[in-house]
């Protein structure tokens, strides 16, 4: 089995069980707080400075490793590590003056998140933003060691910063269910630090060694940030939207900004295991092929993560439609999270589902991009794709209320990985286009025939069975697996490439043991 698919697996297990502790961190606070006034409060006070830095973490990381190669390659370790250092020095700077900045002017920050937030709400809000937001100092810090480890092929630590960080908020939440509420921001602060502090041990292991060294007129540094703010444009698609659906769901009142956060957890499971895993291994190869100039393995490998997304995916999204509401049941209702909250956070996936392949794809083309170092076409098409968010929310949540907020989004990626698809072409010309094609066609029958079989063998079970948790479980996990071998089956027999290749992935790693 290659390196990249043993890394792609291995990451994917180590993210699974990373998100599922993230699902926990999730229960728990709905079931303390249910949809409700502080859960609204604390999921828009975390949104904070993890909206502020993860973009620009996410493109200082970005940019970082296309260049790193190629400092590499041109003038050797030691300029490597010296690039590295001083990328690390001017991040940390950066990201205290953006915490001091954010500190003093944490009210218009909380009413930009959430317009609709006033007295005590509003207060307390703001006070869980002052401690918050000097998270965005080890976002940052965390993310160019989340780049080292990469490049070192290293993805299985960073895809492990989630369990410390989801155990501290987890604690967090419990003992401020006792009375105090502060100390819930003030474990999320230092649970944003171990995962900076979980990584540097390890980045030393694999020959980081820090300098206290800036060169702010460094050729590699200009370079960085010519790219960077494109990038951070680009990467900010997610995060703009989250805050338009967070800022318009404050005006329908209390608990709607958490009903669309869980939705949105749900999509974002799918996504980290299977996208961000895709995405997060790829791209230092594409880097890497970019760098030698070697355009048919090149196009080779965007057409193999384009189609290996769409095979994941695909009916996952159909599936997250017609069980929208029993899935919500199961992982949600329970505590202070009740019958009505379960409705209207169902609406919300179904919605957010419809274009769960269009989240998926564009983050594997985005990288696609940055890994040539062309980072003005994302940026272009995603600004565009924010303005049709923007447009739409605006106009269907007055019809469709927190649903056409949701629609709004999924229909906002999908006109984006359209652009990225037609400015792909006319860049690189030939990526397996047609082999691309004909894998969404087949997909999408396998997984509306798998919809209507699962919808229909669920509605046959809770009949049979009845209702109660263990019994609703049971029908919604069978149902599941039936769905699964279905589609399987189906994709199998349509004798798509990528699946021979899934598969053997998967047979190479269990009897590599």
């Amino acid at each position: 089995m290659s390196k990249v698919a043993k890394a792609t697996l291995g990451l994917m297990i180590v993210t699974m069980l990373s998100k599922i502790l993230g699902f926990t961190r999730e229960l728990a606070l709905t079931y303390t707080y249910g949809a409700g006034t502080i859960s609204d409060i604390y999921i828009t006070t975390l949104s904070i400075p993890t909206i502020l830095f993860a973009s620009i973490g996410s493109a200082l990381g970005t940019t970082f490793i296309p260049l790193f190669y190629e400092v590499e390659k041109l003038d050797g370790d030691k300029k490597s590590l010296e690039f590295s250092n001083n990328v690390f020095n001017i991040v940390t700077i950066l990201s205290i003056i953006m915490a001091i900045l954010g500190f003093i002017f944490a009210g218009p920050l909380v009413k930009v998140f959430a317009i609709n937030f006033t007295g005590e709400k509003l207060l307390l809000a703001i006070k869980f933003t002052r401690i918050m937001i000097f998270g965005v100092v080890f976002i940052g810090l965390s993310q160019v060691m989340t780049s080292w480890l990469q490049i070192k092929g290293n993805f299985t630590v960073p895809g492990m910063i989630g369990f410390p960080y989801n155990i501290l908020i987890i604690v967090g939440i419990i003992i401020s269910s006792k009375g105090d509420l502060y100390i819930m921001p003030i474990l999320t602060l230092l649970a944003i630090l171990c995962q900076f502090l979980f990584q540097f041990p390890f980045a030393i292991k694999t020959g980081y060694k820090y300098k206290p060294y800036i060169n702010i007129k460094d050729k590699y540094i200009k370079r960085m940030l010519a790219l960077v703010v494109p990038v951070f444009i680009g990467a900010s698609v997610n995060q703009i939207n989250a805050i338009v659906d967070r800022t318009l769901a404050s005006t329908l009142g209390d608990g709607f900004i958490t009903i669309l956060n869980s939705a949105n957890r749900l999509n974002g499971f799918v996504l980290g295991l299977f996208i961000v895993t895709i995405s997060t291994v790829i791209y230092p190869t594409l880097s890497k092929l970019s760098n030698e100039n070697n355009k048919e393995k090149f196009a080779k490998s965007v057409s193999k993560s384009v189609n290996s997304v769409i095979l994941m995916v695909m009916p996952i999204s159909v599936g997250a439609i017609v069980l929208a509401e029993p899935v919500v049941k199961i992982v949600f209702q329970r505590g202070a999270f009740d019958a009505q909250a379960t409705k209207m956070t169902a609406i919300a996936l179904a919605c957010y589902s419809i274009g769960m392949v269009g989240f998926g794809l564009r983050e594997i083309l985005n990288k696609v991009f940055y890994s040539l170092q062309d980072t003005k076409t994302p940026m272009i098409n995603g600004a565009m794709a924010v303005g049709v968010n923007i447009l739409l929310s605006i106009i269907l949540i007055k019809f469709l209320g927190h649903a056409g907020l949701a629609i709004a989004t999924s229909i906002s990626a999908i006109v984006c990985i359209v652009l990225l698809f037609i400015s792909l072409k006319k860049k690189i010309g030939y990526f397996g286009q047609d082999y691309i094609t004909k894998t969404i066609i087949k997909s999408l029958v396998a997984s509306i025939f798998m919809g209507v079989i699962t919808f229909i063998f669920y509605k046959f079970l809770v009949g049979l069975l009845g209702l109660g948790f263990i019994k609703e479980a049971l029908a919604l996990f069978s149902s599941i697996a039936i769905g699964a071998i279905v589609y399987i089956a189906l994709i199998i027999k349509f004798n798509i490439e990528e699946v021979s290749t899934i598969i053997d992935m998967f047979k190479s790693r269990i009897t590599s043991k």
